[in-house]
Parts: structure tokens; C-alpha cells; sequence
């Protein structure tokens, strides 16, 4: 049997608190404090994972104490280093042949390479997977409301990082238009060249021209408001913590709202804790550590700030050949419904004019 690890750390106070319900009470800085001077853990062992081949998989998911904020520049990058090194090792030592890189630990530092060379086993971040399953849901929920994605505009939040830039070119091909929203303007002007018909921006209130949105930046807080969203758009929220506000769920229900990367695993896992889905899903970046430990590639597969069409294609091919599919639509933990999306459907139609308005507005004025 095939084995694998994955590392995963607390988003927020509130997960700290399922093991240490004494840090709802107290100050974030205090909690931070704590978790810089404990180590990684063995949160869980994994079973019942089994390929539509038959092959089975057994896991673990290795606890890495640090939050987004210290994994993203509020602690020394080299402490960051040492702890996923001393993760990887807990993991060699369970016996797992592979490990994968879960939300915030996939982009600390060089995103995952300093880290495949410190480690005893192979390494990929599950951005491959996570770029499929982020356009494979972004397309479909499209057709879903009535989105002809070749007449409309896709705007990717964060479309400098490894995830955005990949979806935006592989997407510029489908979509009309493509708006690349980045923090560093240097690079997303780089980035707008090597894409067709994309315009390059820093500015988030551009979203309101998107019919549809990928986000997935590396904040540790929302960046995306209610009001910054054009009614009858979907939007795909890849990004963990979340970058859409949970405000835009009770106040645009004329937005479709999906999380990124909800995937069903074959066979009847058990996965011995609770991350906050469904029994039997998983995020996608954990589906392509367990893939590639099915398929016997025991080497570092997605690492570094690139990811290649070529992987995006591989890891699909490997989900439909071990049983991993998409699991639905979700939003803010809840499953997304027929209902929910016949309204955003509805929003959308009666917010576009018809082709007989739009002729008696360009027809000039008779007496």
C-alpha cells in the first residue's frame, strides 16, 4: 500500500481553539506566541483512501503550529524552513513516501523548493491539481447561470502567484477578455504581455466588469466586498484563508459564490479529523499529493511560483483515472443549491439588456 503526508496549519484563531479552546480568550499575539515554541504533530492518520484501480492508500496529516501571518513574513523565513523540515521528517518517520503542502505553507518563501531540499521525501505544493479543479468549476458553474464565456470578461485575483497566472493563461483562450489584478504592478504588466487581450491592474474595483472571478492571493484576510462584484458573476474562491468576505453571502445572493478545490475521494476515507468539509472531500491540493503517491511518481512534482499547462493536464488525467471529482459547489461551509443558482441565473438575465433595448438605444431620435 502507498503512503503519503500532508502538512496543515491552523487559518485562524478558532482552529487553534478545536485543540486549545482556552485561545478564543486570548489575544492573537499571545496565541502566536505559543504556537512559534511548539512543534509539529501527527494530527491524524488517514485510511480508506482506494483508487477506482483497486489500489489502496493509507496517510497522515502532519500539524505545522504557525499561522498565515507568521508563515507569510511574521516570523524569521528560516524558523518557517525549520518547521516544515521537522514536518517532513515526522512524516518520513510515519512512513509516508510523499508530502504535500497545504494553504499557506505551499507559498512560504520560495514556494516549497527550499523545502523539497531539506526534506527526507518528495514534495509538491497541489497547486497542479488546484489549477485544474479551479477551472473546471469556474467553466462549469459559467454554463450553469448563463455565462458564454466567449463573450465575457474573466478577472483572476492574485494572477501573479503560481495558481492565478496558470488558470488566466489557460482561461485567456476561452475567455473574451481576461483583467490580471496583482499587488506588484511591475509584474502584473510583465504577466499582461504574455496573455492575449488581458489588461493588467492593481485596482480591485475593476472586478464590477468580471462575469466571472478566480481569486487566490495570499492574504490572511478578505479582500473582496459586496460591492465590488457585478450581479449574475460567479466567483471562484481558491484562496485559503478566504478572499471573499462572508458578507457578500447575505448581502449579493445575485452572486454564485464557490470555494475552489472541494474534491471527492474515492473509495471510504476516513480522514480522522475534522478541516471543516464534508466526509469524504478534500481540497484539491491534498487529492494531488494522494494521486501521485497512487501513481507511483515519488519524486517533487508542483513547486516554486510556476505551474505548467502540462501538469494541470496530467493531474486531471489522474483524477479521472483514480476516481477524484469535483464534489460539488460549496460556499462558507454550506452546500450551494438548484435554488441558489436559478436566482443568480435570474439576476443575471434581467440585468442584461435585450438585443430589442440595446437597438432602441442606438436608434436615433425620430420626431
Amino acid at each position: 500500500m502507498r503512503t503519503f503526508a500532508f502538512i496543515i496549519h491552523p487559518l485562524s484563531v478558532n482552529d487553534v481553539a478545536r485543540k486549545y479552546p482556552v485561545a478564543r480568550f486570548l489575544p492573537l499575539s499571545l496565541v502566536e506566541a505559543f504556537l512559534k515554541a511548539k512543534s509539529p504533530m501527527v494530527l491524524s492518520e488517514i485510511k480508506g483512501v482506494r483508487s477506482l484501480t483497486g489500489e489502496g492508500l493509507k496517510g497522515w496529516f502532519i500539524g505545522c503550529p504557525l499561522t498565515p501571518r507568521q508563515l507569510s513574513g511574521g516570523v524569521p523565513l528560516e524558523l518557517v524552513y525549520q518547521r516544515l523540515q521537522e514536518s517532513c521528517e515526522i512524516a518520513h518517520r510515519q512512513g509516508a513516501e510523499i508530502i504535500g503542502l497545504g494553504a499557506f505553507t505551499a507559498v512560504a518563501g520560495d514556494g516549497g523548493i527550499t523545502v523539497a531540499k531539506r526534506s527526507p521525501i518528495p514534495v509538491t505544493t497541489g497547486n497542479s491539481y488546484t489549477v485544474a479543479t479551479a477551472i473546471e468549476g469556474t467553466l462549469d458553474a459559467c454554463k450553469q447561470v448563463g455565462i458564454e464565456a466567449r463573450s465575457s470578461t474573466l478577472a483572476v485575483v492574485g494572477a501573479t502567484g503560481s495558481i492565478g497566472k496558470t488558470c488566466a493563461r489557460i482561461l485567456s483562450a476561452t475567455f473574451e477578455r481576461v483583467i490580471l489584478i496583482g499587488r506588484d504592478p511591475s509584474r502584473t504588466r510583465d504577466l499582461a504581455e504574455e496573455i492575449p487581450h488581458s489588461e493588467p491592474t492593481t485596482d480591485l474595483e475593476r472586478l464590477v466588469e468580471a462575469d466571472a472571478v478566480i481569486t487566490v492571493t495570499s492574504s490572511d484576510a478578505a479582500i473582496i466586498q459586496p460591492h465590488h462584484l457585478k450581479t449574475g458573476s460567479v466567483v471562484c474562491d481558491v484562496a485559503r484563508p478566504r478572499d471573499v468576505s462572508a458578507k457578500v453571502v447575505g448581502q449579493r445572493p445575485d452572486v454564485l459564490l464557490i470555494e475552489g478545490g472541494v474534491v471527492s475521494v474515492p473509495g471510504d476515507v476516513d480522514f480522522g479529523m475534522d478541516f471543516g468539509f464534508p466526509p469524504k472531500t478534500a481540497y484539491a491540493c491534498m487529492c494531488e499529493t494522494m494521486m501521485l503517491a497512487l501513481e507511483g511518481r515519488l519524486e517533487n512534482y508542483t513547486l516554486g511560483k510556476d505551474v505548467s499547462v502540462e501538469q494541470v493536464k496530467e493531474t486531471q488525467g489522474w483524477a479521472n483515472k483514480h476516481g477524484f471529482k469535483l464534489a460539488g459547489y460549496r460556499s462558507f461551509q454550506r452546500a450551494v443549491s438548484q435554488e441558489d443558482i436559478a436566482r443568480v441565473r435570474a439576476a443575471r438575465a434581467a440585468a442584461i439588456p435585450s438585443p430589442v433595448s440595446l437597438r432602441e438605444k442606438s436608434s436615433p431620435l425620430r420626431p
